[in-house]
């Protein structure tokens, strides 16, 4: 554990934090996309498949059973809530985001570190994560109209990812035999999802205007 992988697992906490308490406060789920929500539900449920098998830390099982619970429950509100689901934009969220697992699964079948059903899941968790965030970007994209939380939500989702990077920079100077490519590629490619988003929102918080991604 170090400063940037604590402050990477608090900024991710906090990205779950603020799209909660934007459907429970709020009772609603405009500018959030669903099938972004569905593939994390599906990256954490493959990547922690480890949970009751293989102890950690009491640290690691906690955020595990946060992430896997809140991705879940996330998934459930947005399809089976009576008021929050009425705000859901079915029509504008329509990337086709099983499009992007068997890429995804294919690739984990050729490349992970060893060929067992667990590391081949969590292989393909960390390629599915770094493109899950694309239905929520094209979405922003599309409705142009993103709310405060909703703006706040996906910053801090990208700022957690770089903040992993960090992370993993800072355990390649300090750690002998600390190389993971699968995870460093991954990450890599997910940060730079991000920084469109990022240009455009310190644009607006430097003009004090309203968040808006181009057509």
């Amino acid at each position: 554990m170090n400063i940037f992988r604590l402050a990477g697992d608090m900024t991710h906490l906090f990205s779950v934090l603020v799209l909660l308490l934007k459907i429970h406060t709020i009772k609603s789920c405009a500018g959030i996309s669903l099938k972004t929500q569905e593939l994390y539900a599906i990256v954490f449920t493959t990547r922690y498949l480890d949970l009751f098998t293989t102890y950690i830390s009491l640290y690691n099982t906690i955020m595990k059973l946060i992430f896997l619970g809140s991705s879940i429950s996330i998934v459930w509100y947005m399809r089976h809530h009576k008021m929050v689901r009425r705000s859901y934009d079915k029509d504008q969220d329509t990337f086709r985001h099983y499009l992007l697992m068997l890429p995804c699964l294919l690739l984990a079948l050729l490349i992970n570190e060893k060929f067992t059903f667990l590391e081949v899941m969590w292989a393909f968790s960390l390629y599915l994560e770094a493109v899950a965030i694309l239905p929520q970007l094209v979405l922003l994209q599309r409705t142009r109209n993103i709310d405060n939380l909703t703006g706040q939500y996906v910053l801090l989702l990208g700022a957690y990812r770089a903040l992993y990077v960090l992370n993993w920079i800072y355990r390649y100077f300090t750690e002998e035999n600390y190389v993971h490519w699968i995870t460093w590629v991954s990450g890599i490619v997910q940060t730079l999802l991000y920084a469109d988003f990022f240009y455009y929102y310190f644009q607006s918080w430097k003009n004090n205007v309203k968040l808006q991604l181009p057509a």
